[in-house]
């Protein structure tokens, strides 16, 4: 029953999804503003964004354009007759031609770059991957040598890793493994990230929950460590870690943002999105009966309706990138593979939304 409710909540129609889609359509071939990461090698590089990197130079910055890119291609097969599907197609054939990619890679392995967008813009990038394959042959295909330098850059990096990375934002390990595991077409950088996320976390005990969050997370520690290790162990030997890994039984709150044109500040709003889903997530799981779901999806809920509700796209500052978190939410890409079947996705549901 609980996960009826949780599924009915996840359920929206095409007029939900674009809002969501519009966020995207937005800012993909917005330039500016722009926060770049570029380390220069020579003048030949000073160069404005689209140029250095054609295909994902909007929406602020790398990392964000890519999960823009992925919420179109996403939106666009969950909702293939919806009336912005055209332009999200579009807008996807514009940006992943096979010369932006070749020079996307290109700059990807250039001198000097071995840590660019490591690991949380690859692992996006690797989602998007995931995505195409499963939906446009053409767009993949294009996509394929940038995804092969972005899995070739993982795997040199992960063995030589020596401690997991436990932070609320980009660098955090544990979220990166699990957009990894979920979306890699690599058996072997599969195998290297299951047996990492093994390697870091399997002995972990008593994460200090209450110390959560940051001011300027978006991502939770420990919850995300939860939710990765669901991918890799058993249902009941998962059960017995979660036991010893988060023993206490009351489960956060959802965040209050005070200042949503403050771009640090508004992470807090993607922290309620991500806990929602990776809350969902640790529940789906647990063997079936275990007494802790129910208090598991309770808490998902509630960071799923303030952070659906903090999506409007008022401000730049979160609107070009709440928007993906959403729909990684309401699509349930995190636990199920599949996009929304025609009958959940143009259910009578929607999420809840400004």
């Amino acid at each position: 029953m609980l996960f009826a409710l949780i599924l009915a909540a996840t359920q929206f129609d095409a007029h939900a999804a674009e809002r969501f889609a519009n966020l995207a359509l937005a800012c993909v071939q917005k330039e500016y503003p722009n926060k770049i990461s570029h380390s220069l090698n020579s003048d030949a590089d000073v160069a404005p964004p689209r140029k250095l990197t054609p295909a994902f130079y909007g929406c602020y910055d790398w990392h964000s354009s890519v999960h823009g890119h992925w919420l179109l291609a996403r939106l666009a097969r969950t909702f293939p007759d919806a009336p912005f599907t055209p332009r999200a197609r579009e807008a996807l054939r514009k940006s992943l031609t096979p010369e932006n990619i070749a020079q996307e890679a290109a700059y990807l392995r250039a001198e000097g770059r071995a840590s660019f967008e490591r690991p949380y813009g690859l692992a996006w990038l690797l989602q998007l991957g995931a995505e195409l394959r499963e939906s446009d042959p053409e767009l993949s295909a294009n996509l394929h040598p940038l995804e092969q330098a972005a899995s070739e850059r993982l795997k040199i990096w992960l063995p030589k890793l020596s401690h997991p990375v436990r932070s609320g934002e980009h660098s955090q390990t544990a979220f990166a493994l699990g957009l990894i595991i979920d979306s890699s077409a690599d058996p072997a950088l599969v195998k290297i990230s299951r047996d990492t996320a093994r390697r870091f976390f399997m002995n972990d005990k008593s994460c200090p929950l209450d110390y959560e969050p940051s001011g300027e997370d978006f991502l939770s520690p420990c919850i995300a460590e939860a939710d990765v290790m669901r991918r890799v162990l058993p249902p009941r030997q998962f059960a017995k870690w979660l036991t010893q890994f988060l023993p206490q039984t009351r489960w956060p709150k959802p965040e209050v943002v005070t200042d949503p044109s403050d771009p640090r500040l508004a992470h807090l709003d993607g922290l309620n999105l991500s806990r929602a889903w990776m809350l969902e997530g640790i529940a789906s799981g647990l063997p079936k009966g275990d007494r802790r779901i129910a208090s598991v999806l309770a808490a998902a809920n509630a960071h799923r309706e303030a952070g659906l509700a903090s999506v409007t796209g008022e401000h730049y500052e979160g609107g070009h990138w709440l928007g993906s978190f959403a729909v990684y939410l309401t699509t349930r890409r995190g636990i199920s593979a599949a996009p929304a079947s025609s009958s959940r996705a143009h259910g009578s549901g929607s999420p809840r939304h400004p």
